[in-house]
């Protein structure tokens, strides 16, 4: 595929999963939302089927890798070349800023009934513990909800593990093909047992750009009485989903390959 399929696949693709996946995290959160206090269920089940729509929509533009830790697994295992991982991510990192910032438009109302009630109330402090998040961080980015960096770091390798060997592991057989469009429907239901078995701890970010790019948005965005964007814990989600992706990399190279 062109750098231009690339570019266009991944931002495109991209742009859908935060806009669905954060706009179910906003429909949930604030209020005015007819949605308010749906749960995790609706969370986990509506981040699996924002991956649906937008690996759907961009499978057959740039291969709907979505993820930077999707791309790098695929990297390691030789299913992509080093050399447009880059292009990849670059592509994936403006596309989670442009849903982030779609979700902002199309809940405008709702933020600012949200934000307005929260006027009368202190900035969080500084510390190290989860007050540093502002109030409607969630919305736009991951974060624990018990604050420990090694644990923390650890269950994001674990589910972005389990997501990607799934993925790398997909239709194996003697042919050597795989599902095709049905690999989009798994990887979709491969989320949400993620999200429902693994998202606990901390939110299942398994997404470098997923989270880094809404992130970004949220410490740009006018939203008076925010709060922070945590950028003391912005790592987790980005270094653990890596880790993540290359040890299933390498365990498909070593036991599947």
């Amino acid at each position: 595929m062109s750098n231009t399929d690339i570019i266009i696949g991944e931002v495109v693709g991209t742009a859908l999963l935060i806009l669905l996946g954060g706009g179910v995290c906003a429909a949930v959160t604030l209020k005015k939302s007819k949605a308010q206090n749906a749960g995790w269920l609706a969370i986990t089940f509506g981040w699996g089927f924002a991956v649906l729509t937008a690996a759907y929509v961009s499978a057959g533009v740039s291969g709907a890798h979505l993820n930077p830790a999707v791309t790098i697994g695929l990297a390691v295992t030789g299913g992509t070349e080093w050399n447009q991982v880059p292009l990849y991510i670059g592509s994936q990192m403006v596309g989670a800023m442009i849903g982030a910032f779609l979700v902002w438009v199309a809940y405008y109302g709702q933020f600012q009934a949200h934000m307005a009630d929260l006027g009368g109330q202190p900035e969080p402090a500084e510390g190290p513990d989860d007050a540093k998040a502002g109030p409607v961080l969630g919305i736009f980015s991951t974060g624990p909800e018990v604050r420990n960096a090694a644990m923390n770091l650890a269950t994001e390798v674990i589910g972005t593990f389990v997501l990607l060997i799934a993925i790398l592991t997909q239709g194996l057989n003697g042919s050597g093909e795989g599902l095709g469009t049905l690999g989009v429907l798994i990887t979709a239901l491969v989320v949400v047992s993620v999200g429902l078995s693994l998202g606990g701890p901390t939110g299942y970010a398994i997404n470098p750009a997923r989270d880094l790019g809404p992130r970004i948005v949220h410490a740009l965005l006018p939203l008076k009485h925010k709060g922070r964007s945590d950028w003391g814990y912005a790592w987790v989600p980005v270094v653990g989903p890596v880790v993540g992706a290359v040890l299933a990399g390498l365990l498909y190279n070593v036991a599947f390959a």
